[in-house]
């Protein structure tokens, strides 16, 4: 929680985290008070800080729900075109500090609790989070379009990692183990799902028949826009079993058996499976990909059958409009089986002709790819999903006979073409290609940086880009400037505001009237304070978790993301390396004293990545406990990085590690919330650091390695790492150090299979970049050493991070793909009348889900 305000910030009444005002401030104290009581059964004074956080949770959803009830009110008036967003996960975060900003609450919020308990001070933000779409559905409420994300509800999430004894340790995420307050249960909209069985053909079509049934129950998320009193729905699909699941036929002795059969069914929604790009196959896998589309493509064609204006024998059963009132984002292919699930519905259900279903289905989709790597690629077995979901294997076929046959009449006699094009690869065993499932039946395919849909055009879908090249798209990805500058740095947020106003926050691109500022001194100072100030809380942090002690004016050098081979987490551990080798080699050297920061969860299942973060750790261990280097260089590997954990280091971070191989890393977001809260990036030129370069100049990034075209040619003439170990000797050393066993002396052969890889197997080519990623470095410590300079690159970056705003990327996706138009209609709050609608439906009318 941010510290009480002041007397004199007490009578500021208008801010960008909201309006103070007496009548506020009064009105969330009793709600508080009211929710504490009903919350607590003992003593207030021995309210834990959990008790606390429920309380304000509660008093700001009773502020949400009206607004909420009234958007849905206002939607299912005015019919306008609904975006459906699905995904198969979506990130964590915490949502109540979200909510406070976007609802206008936060600084009323401090002041009551201020008055009312000082002891929230300690609890605000903590012990509940949910998982939420923590950009695209906030930047689409905001932009005031009917949106919904779809996903699913899992009991347990990503794992927590735990470190010990410098290796990653998976255990279970719980996260709902205390409740979440801001989720609803809606059971009167709960769906049933359908697996295995067998297909009868007829006369009168299709029909899938012996089929098991899960149920899919809905929980409901309220998504706030900025300001604007618009309220969206996140949906989650948690499994449920029948009430007669396995109990039709059982006998005394198979009851207790048959109930805990049960869990068979609900364990669809049970996990969230680690997402390492790499493809792995399992049944509960696509169970659960099934689960969710199946359950969401229901409830969109109830909501799109329900009336306009609510009368009881008016639905819609032609579907002529449903590309005009309906669009679905696919987030990668992981929700792909609703092309094929919404033709069966058409084709089976509905009784549409296959040409008509599947021209509506085309229009109704759009794919988003978020990978190059092949291995991440999703193909699935076709004996899998013959077994699993028989009539969608048919209608896949189907798709891709009709395909095929389109190909050939275009190409005649080319059947490598229609060998690369199908939906269906034939080599060993038989499997979907579910990217060219979605490409084939979407009407729009984008990438999510620039030089990521230029791979995708150009490389991966080469074939189906030059058959049909108006399809293919970019949009840059994005990030809400909610969460990731009001709402974890608001030092920062508070002076961008008082030098150029607030409508920034909603309009990312007024920061380039920072440029004004960049040679302004009172500003340069201002700007280093707030960083020095995050930097300061953010060391106290560290000592406290990893009882290591931080030198706060050292650089701030942090790498944190997901740890895979291609983000080369081993090439920055290769430069920590040789750093302690200059300091040990010369202790009396001037050296820029830095702090190394990685964070970053392995998959369970991927033995190098785990291997990259004990090597980290093992590296760690010796250099921070030894006396030559002091304070001079640290080390730590942040254990369990996540969201929550992300809002507190990027606001503190200098140097933005950003390394991965050109042409690897589609886009990245984390870039671009280290860019806007005031760090440099080093970084290739990869993912949307090209456009970041573009938008700040090149001059303002520490820009190095290979680019796309000199990862190729190095491709095309064969990689010899050998040659640059030989060649470089400060490369030669640190290697030694980790095959001798300098890191791990008491198992010397420990990182054998770490060197082995960088030898023999190392696709991304750390070797081929680490002369000049030291070199880059060296550039940066000596632009460090001038506090000055550092500051007003930090402001040229600040000032050209507008571009990187999710509201953007959203407007984009609206008005290229979704055909809609973002809205600044404002709806009246609760507390105001709200109009009567066009149609004369009075205020009363019951919102719809």
């Amino acid at each position: 929680m941010s510290r009480p305000l002041s007397d004199q910030e007490r009578r500021k009444q208008i801010s960008i985290r909201g309006i103070v005002g007496a009548e506020n401030v009064a009105e969330l104290k009793r709600g508080f008070n009211r929710h504490l009581h009903f919350t607590l059964v003992k003593d207030r004074n021995v309210a834990t800080p959990r008790d606390y956080f429920f309380a304000l949770a509660h008093t700001v959803r009773d502020h949400l729900v009206g607004r909420w009830i009234r958007t849905q009110q206002h939607y299912y008036e005015r019919d306008p075109k609904r975006i459906y967003y699905l995904s198969l996960e979506f990130y964590m975060g915490r949502t109540l500090q979200n909510t406070m900003i976007n609802l206008g609450l936060q600084n009323a919020c401090d002041e009551a609790v201020y008055q009312v308990s000082r002891r929230l001070a300690a609890s605000r933000g903590r012990g509940g989070s949910l998982a939420s779409a923590a950009c695209f559905l906030d930047s689409m409420a905001t932009l005031g379009l009917a949106a919904y994300g779809y996903g699913i509800r899992y009991e347990y999430g990503i794992f927590n990692q735990k470190i010990r004894d410098g290796w990653q340790v998976e255990e279970a995420d719980d996260w709902l183990r205390h409740g979440n307050p801001w989720e609803k249960a809606r059971p009167e909209y709960m769906l049933p799902v359908h697996f295995y069985g067998r297909v009868e053909h007829s006369g009168t079509g299709a029909k899938w028949v012996d089929t098991q049934v899960v149920l899919a129950l809905p929980y409901d998320t309220p998504v706030p826009g900025y300001m604007n009193n618009t309220v969206n729905t996140m949906r989650l699909w948690s499994a449920r079993a029948p009430n007669d699941f396995n109990l039709r036929d059982f006998n005394v002795g198979d009851y207790i058996q048959a109930v805990l059969d049960r869990n068979l069914a609900e364990n669809i929604s049970r996990v969230l499976y680690p997402n390492d790009n790499f493809f792995e196959g399992k049944e509960l896998r696509l169970k659960q990909e099934y689960f969710v589309v199946a359950a969401t493509l229901q409830d969109i064609l109830r909501r799109f059958k329900a009336s306009k204006f609510g009368g009881t024998d008016s639905v819609r059963t032609v579907f002529d409009s449903f590309p005009d009132q309906v669009a679905i984002q696919l987030n990668d292919t992981h929700p792909a089986m609703a092309i094929p699930e919404l033709m069966r519905i058409f084709v089976d259900i509905e009784k549409l002709p296959w040409n008509k279903a599947w021209d509506i289905t085309k229009r109704t989709f759009a794919y988003t790819n978020h990978t190059v790597l092949p291995e991440a690629l999703e193909r699935w077995p076709v004996d899998l999903v013959e077994k699993l979901l028989p009539r969608h294997l048919q209608i896949i076929y189907e798709i891709n006979q009709r395909h095929l046959d389109h190909i050939a009449s275009l190409f005649p006699a080319d059947v490598d073409r229609l060998r690369r094009m199908s939906l269906i690869e034939e080599g060993g065993t038989k499997r979907i290609n579910m990217a060219h499932l979605c490409i084939v039946g979407s009407h729009a395919v984008n990438g999510v940086a620039k030089i990521h849909s230029e791979i995708v055009r150009t490389q991966v879908f080469q074939d189906f880009a030059e058959l049909e090249p108006e399809k293919f798209q970019n949009k840059t990805n994005g990030i809400t400037p909610r969460r990731w500058l009001l709402l974890c740095n608001p030092g920062l947020a508070e002076l961008i505001a008082e030098k150029i106003g607030e409508d920034y926050v909603r309009d990312l691109s007024q920061l380039a009237k920072l440029h004004d500022f960049v040679d302004d001194d009172l500003f340069i100072r201002e700007v280093a304070k707030v960083k020095q100030e995050n930097k300061v809380k953010f060391a106290l942090y560290l000592e406290k978790e990893y009882k290591v002690k931080i030198n706060p004016s050292s650089m701030f050098d942090v790498h944190v993301k997901r740890i895979h081979e291609y983000k080369r987490q081993l090439m920055n551990c290769l430069h920590i390396i040789t750093m302690y080798n200059r300091i040990k080699r010369d202790p009396t050297k001037l050296f820029v004293p830095r702090t190394v920061i990685i964070g970053g969860k392995a998959a369970p299942g991927y033995h190098m990545a785990k291997m990259i973060i004990k090597l980290i750790n093992a590296v760690a261990q010796v250099v921070n406990n030894d006396p030559v280097v002091g304070s001079k260089l640290k080390v730590i590997f942040l254990e369990n990085y996540r969201v929550s954990l992300a809002e507190k280091v990027i606001p503190a971070t200098d140097l933005s590690e950003q390394i991965s191989t050109a042409g690897t890393e589609a886009s990245g977001t984390g870039n671009m919330k280290f860019m806007l809260n005031g760090a440099l990036t080093i970084g290739t030129m990869d993912g949307a650091n090209v456009e970041m370069a573009e938008e700040a100049g090149e001059e303002n990034l520490f820009i190095f390695g290979m680019r796309v075209e000199d990862v190729a040619e190095l491709d095309r003439e064969g990689y010899d790492a050998q040659q640059y170990y030989d060649r470089l000797p400060e490369l030669k050393q640190a290697v030694d150090q980790i095959k001798s066993g300098f890191f791990s002396s008491n198992e010397p052969d420990l990182f054998k299979d770490v060197v082995n890889m960088l030898f023999h197997h190392d696709r991304f080519k750390v070797f081929a970049d680490y002369e000049a990623y030291v070199k880059c470095q060296e550039k940066v410590s000596e632009l460090y050493l001038n506090s000055k300079a550092w500051t007003k690159m930090v402001i040229r970056n600040i000032a050209a991070a507008g571009k990187f705003s999710s509201d953007r990327t959203i407007k984009e996706y609206a008005r290229d793909i979704w055909h809609v138009e973002p809205s600044d209609l404002k709806i009246p709050p609760p507390n105001e009348p709200r109009e009567v609608a066009e149609d004369g439906t009075p205020n009363g009318t019951e919102a719809r889900a």
